[in-house]
């Protein structure tokens, strides 16, 4: 293994001691090692007794955070990579897994964000339309027809993102529009539908889209890319790389761009095996370049797989490629992930020795990791590094550090974190509120949690569905119904299509107000849409319709629907009735028991007043 920006050294040699070349062969794994000299230890030990002597003047800054000071001695710096025969302790912790995973690899490019033209009152006239129609049944095409809007490419792709989790009216509205005289799809319009279906899995209905798209010649880079990630999302390894070749049987170009985004939906998708797998197969019929190097790193580091990961940051050397910062970044989040956090921080000193320089994004990597283990002195040490580096703090970095001190139950430090925020030009942005507003709903503080959900809008940050989600549960779990039941109406009066977490908390909720009627209606109204019945307590749904003197209501709800036509709701209620019945089959001897215990004890009673 190689220094950044160092020629690649067999695995056999190191400048390392003897002491700290031990390797563990357990498992055969090879010895990943980055090894240097004492002259670099030299510059870190300067750097390190920099940020020590700094550490007083620090406490006269402007910042509002405390001062710390780095632990651990310069001289073990020596490193024993992944082969190391035994881990710290640090590493043996326990760790979560991200919910929110940083993009390492950039994005495909989307292209400029062109500002909409519709008519946002035409746009929620329409969305009322089928709000109101699609669920009863009516003849809303017929309707729709009537409201005479003026139909445009921007209108269709605004009511479709209001429809984003709701595939059936939104595929149902995309055929109306294409039926309408005057108006044909673009490549636009075609890829908001496919995204839809996308996230439900319609994998046939969304081929066939792609199919007509090329029949019209409206196919671009994009559209191949929607598919593919679908594909990888849903762990379909064949089908993303058949995508591939049905690019070439549309004559396509298939540069190494097009074979990049590929890898990196495998990758993304935790398939770091099969984007390895593809890119072997494909050796020899494109020239890799630094990016299929730094996606397919990403792969492995995914996966936790650090000799994968090893072996191509090897090859990329050997190829003559220079690791950027994105590399670099990948690889230590690699190691954070995979719990090795000791060998994360000497490549992250490696990095300020040798370069690339750490960035903004490599120090939240870091500090974002030491905040989840609750090491919120080491965290700040490192904002302050990162500061004294001429590193801006950006709101990602204040948003790790206001989690820390949330998870602490530092709800002071975290307003001060926002005020030091917004005085030093870095106001938050969205994921920063979303961090806030959990914090808040997981103390069960739900007021607290409206109160930034306002301040956000204020400040002109949209707030997402997930913002609605935490809110609205936070309600619920402390039986506030009523403003659990503020919350949903909140969000559809944003425009906000509900998603499957905000039905299943919604519904829970009713459901757990007693009000398991008008659950029904939303249950109903989610399958209806295309959506999958949640995951809810139907045995608390059953026994309230049978306090209420209605024990077979699923079964009667089962055979409603089915002669309405709506037989997947149908087959739900049947499924969980059935159920319903079989549990009570095995209650019943057991009950019988009971009942003759209790009817025994009953006649001896009246024995005994006989008496």
């Amino acid at each position: 293994m190689c220094l950044p920006g160092c020629s690649s050294l067999p695995f056999s040699h190191s400048y390392c001691s003897s002491r700290d070349r031990r390797v563990s062969h357990t498992h055969g794994q090879i010895p990943f090692v980055w090894p240097y000299s004492s002259a670099p230890r030299t510059i870190l030990q300067e750097k390190l007794s920099l940020i020590l002597n700094s550490t007083a003047s620090n406490k006269s800054k402007t910042s509002l955070l405390p001062s710390f000071t780095i632990q651990g001695k310069v001289s073990e710096l020596t490193v024993r990579w992944f082969s190391s025969s035994s881990n710290d302790d640090t590493d043996s912790e326990a760790e979560n897994e991200e919910n929110d995973e940083g993009d390492n690899c950039e994005r495909e490019n989307k292209g400029a964000i062109v500002k909409s033209t519709a008519d946002p009152a035409e746009v929620h006239k329409v969305c009322k339309v089928i709000d109101e129609l699609f669920a009863l049944d009516h003849n809303m095409e017929a309707v729709l027809d009537e409201c005479g809007i003026n139909l445009s490419h921007d209108l269709v792709i605004e009511v479709l993102e209001r429809f984003c989790h709701a595939r059936k009216p939104a595929f149902r509205f995309f055929c109306w529009a294409a039926e309408k005289p005057g108006f044909v799809h673009d490549s636009r319009t075609y890829h908001s539908m496919m995204i839809i279906l996308a996230k439900a899995r319609q994998f046939e209905t969304m081929m066939s889209m792609l199919e007509e798209m090329g029949e019209k010649r409206l196919l671009t880079l994009d559209t191949f890319s929607i598919a593919m990630r679908a594909f990888a999302a849903a762990k379909e390894r064949k089908k993303a790389v058949g995508i591939f070749e049905l690019m070439k049987n549309h004559k396509y170009r298939v540069g190494v761009e097009t074979i990049n985004a590929l890898l990196d939906s495998l990758g993304r998708a935790k398939l770091g095996k099969e984007a390895q797998a593809l890119f072997g197969k494909l050796e020899g019929r494109f020239t890799p370049n630094l990016r299929t190097y730094t996606v397919l790193l990403n792969g492995w580091c995914r996966v936790k797989n650090l000799m994968e990961a090893g072996r191509i940051w090897n090859e990329m050397l050997d190829e003559g490629f220079k690791p950027d910062i994105v590399t670099h970044n990948i690889m230590l989040e690699g190691l954070l992930r995979s719990k090795k956090r000791s060998d994360a921080i000497k490549f992250f000193e490696v990095m300020k020795a040798k370069g690339p320089s750490p960035d903004v994004r490599s120090y939240t990597i870091l500090i974002r990791d030491l905040c989840k283990q609750t090491k919120m002195k080491e965290a700040v040490g490192y904002f302050y590094e990162m500061v004294d580096s001429g590193c801006h703090p950006d709101a990602a970095v204040y948003t790790c550090l206001m989690t820390g001190y949330g998870n602490h139950k530092r709800m002071d430090m975290v307003y001060e974190l926002l005020k030091e925020m917004k005085e030093k030009g870095c106001p938050p942005d969205g994921k920063t509120y979303n961090a806030l507003i959990k914090l808040m709903t997981s103390q069960r503080m739900p007021d607290d949690a409206v109160r930034i959900y306002k301040k956000m809008i204020q400040n002109g940050i949209e707030p997402s569905i997930h913002s609605y989600n935490m809110i609205m549960k936070s309600y619920f779990q402390i039986r506030n119904y009523e403003m659990g039941h503020a919350v949903w109406d909140e969000m559809s009066k944003k425009g906000f299509c509900p998603d499957d977490n905000s039905y299943t908390v919604f519904i829970g909720g009713l459901i757990s107000q007693g009000r398991s009627e008008e659950a029904c209606k939303y249950l109903e109204e989610m399958i209806e849409k295309g959506m999958k019945a949640p995951q809810l307590d139907y045995n608390k749904f059953a026994a309230d319709f049978s306090r209420a003197g209605k024990p077979d209501i699923l079964e009667e709800l089962a055979q409603k629907m089915k002669f309405s036509g709506k037989f997947e709701v149908s087959n739900v209620f049947a499924r969980w009735a059935e159920m319903m019945k079989k549990r009570v089959k095995r209650r019943e001897p057991g009950d019988r028991k009971c009942t003759q215990l209790a009817q025994g004890q009953r006649y001896s009673r009246y024995e005994m007043a006989d008496g």
